[in-house]
């Protein structure tokens, strides 16, 4: 089973895949780095910080525009991908398996997925 049939995603391209602990990894869809070309620059929260579902957690930079990234569900920070910091072009690779942004412990209510979608129809949505 491919990562795309295990996420859900939002209307502002970002992705959540629940792992096995309960947490969840968030991240930005191919489709959102493909429309943000190279990626040159990623500014990324504090492990431990708070947001609520549409809060700005983070910003990307690409040679075309700079992007704001907002949080798909309510969530508490719990890791930050350092990796990124250093190779922000990661995400323009595999933005799925290593190029994950942030993985967190969700802090809002299950009923905030309800407007997320499946990868499938999130493809239909954008194409």
């Amino acid at each position: 089973m491919s990562i795309t049939e295990k996420i859900l995603c939002s209307k502002s391209h970002e992705y959540i895949l629940k792992n096995d602990d309960g947490t969840y990894t968030i991240g930005l869809t191919d489709y959102a780095v493909e429309q943000l070309g190279d990626i040159v620059y990623l500014e990324l929260p504090e492990a431990g910080s708070d947001f609520k579902k549409g809060e700005t957690f983070a910003t990307v930079e690409s040679v075309k525009a700079a992007s704001e990234i907002y949080a798909p569900i309510s969530f508490k920070v719990t890791e930050i991908n350092e990796s990124l910091a250093d190779a922000p072009e990661t995400l323009n690779e595999d933005c799925y398996e290593k190029g994950w942004l942030i993985k967190a412990e969700a802090t809002g209510d299950i009923t905030e997925q309800n407007d997320l979608m499946e990868y499938e129809d999130y493809k239909e949505e954008v194409e």
